[in-house]
């Protein structure tokens, strides 16, 4: 992995990477000349427990622009500029423009006098930009750049866990108007929070004490059941699986994860990182050629958090949600999900994993 750290105009940050060494005088672009600076703030839900992250700028972000206006394509003009510089990169990382984390330099505080109390909204948000084409998917990439990208999902974990505001660190892609994107570039992002998000958060605690109790985590031996029934698995490699999990709360959801049990992205081997990243494109390019179209999908990569503390049981895995329910009917969550938590399946992860499995792909 080849990398050249770059700052904006507006002070942002922007890392290049490569599968081949980079020139050295590339410049960072920026659309903006002046930094942000609004910041982002949280208020704590008294009834929940938990931290909402306040940033009403970001009402102003760029919103589904036509192509010649794509801020994450190469720069083609200099009175013209986007995000990224044109020259031989693979994968870029800036600092997000408009951010639900993270602080302008000298802080900012957070309005005062409320009901609930509130807080800085300390962190960092992150663009991924997975490849200079447009018109391409990460599924369509090639294995050594996803290979490339999981390593770079290494290290940003890595760097972002290492400062003491972060205890967890998120990357993820939303894929298709559906899911809510604003940009059809393929890309993604990573969430640094300053505390442990609750869904992690129970996870972590579901891991411990399934661990005290078994001496493994609770998805390690998930892995083990569906590797030996083979009726949901949809990928089986020497060192990853992909299997739509018996506990579906999608229609299509699948799992990517390794067969050896690792917290997070830095701690994987290189033949387990190459095996991930065919299952990544194995189930991605499933999903487009169930559907011969683009598949719309959210995809969250979970991994231990980076708050110092010990988290026996908790292991390296995407969960992807695709929201179709049929192929001409969406999944939204509604009352049941939204007001008790309480998800409702109208499909059975056996069949929808049938008929992923009979989807040939070449990864």
């Amino acid at each position: 992995m080849h990398r050249l750290e770059l700052t904006k105009p507006d002070g942002r940050r922007l890392t290049l990477y490569g599968r081949q060494p980079l020139d050295a005088g590339l410049r960072a672009p920026s659309p903006f000349a002046e930094p942000l600076n609004a910041a982002p703030h949280l208020r704590w839900h008294p009834l929940r427990g938990e931290w909402v992250t306040y940033a009403a700028y970001r009402q102003g972000r760029t919103f589904l622009p036509p192509p010649e206006y794509n801020p994450l394509a190469p720069t083609v003009s200099a009175d013209n500029p986007t995000e990224v510089p044109a020259g031989a990169w693979d994968i870029a990382v800036f600092d997000n423009r408009f951010p639900s984390l993270g602080l302008p330099p000298g802080g900012g505080e957070p309005p005062p006098a409320l009901a609930v109390p509130t807080a800085p909204a300390a962190g960092q948000c992150e663009v991924v930009v997975f490849t200079q084409d447009p018109q391409g998917a990460l599924g369509r990439l090639p294995l050594d750049h996803l290979e490339l990208l999981l390593q770079v999902w290494g290290e940003r974990t890595e760097r972002l866990g290492a400062r003491p505001d972060i205890r967890y660190v998120l990357p993820f892609e939303n894929r298709g108007a559906e899911v809510g994107v604003t940009l059809h570039h393929p890309h993604g992002q990573i969430y640094a929070y300053p505390v442990v998000p609750p869904v992690p958060a129970r996870m972590a605690q579901v891991a411990a004490e399934h661990h005290a109790a078994h001496g493994r985590g609770p998805l390690e031996m998930l892995v083990e059941s569906e590797r030996a029934g083979g009726e949901r698995v949809v990928y089986a490699g020497p060192h990853a699986i992909a299997f739509v999990p018996p506990c579906a709360r999608y229609p299509y959801e699948v799992w990517i994860t390794t067969l050896r049990p690792v917290p997070g992205f830095a701690q994987l081997e290189p033949a387990e990182r190459a095996d991930l990243a065919r299952a990544l494109k194995t189930v991605l390019l499933k999903y487009d050629g169930l559907w011969q179209r683009p598949f719309p999908y959210l995809m969250a990569w979970y991994q231990a958090p980076t708050d110092g503390a010990a988290h026996p049981g908790m292991q390296l895995h995407a969960e992807i949600w695709p929201p179709y329910r049929t192929r001409d009917r969406l999944k939204y969550l509604a009352g049941t999900e939204l007001a008790a938590g309480f998800y409702a399946m109208d499909a059975l992860p056996e069949d929808k994993a049938r008929e992923l499995q009979l989807v040939e792909v070449t990864p």
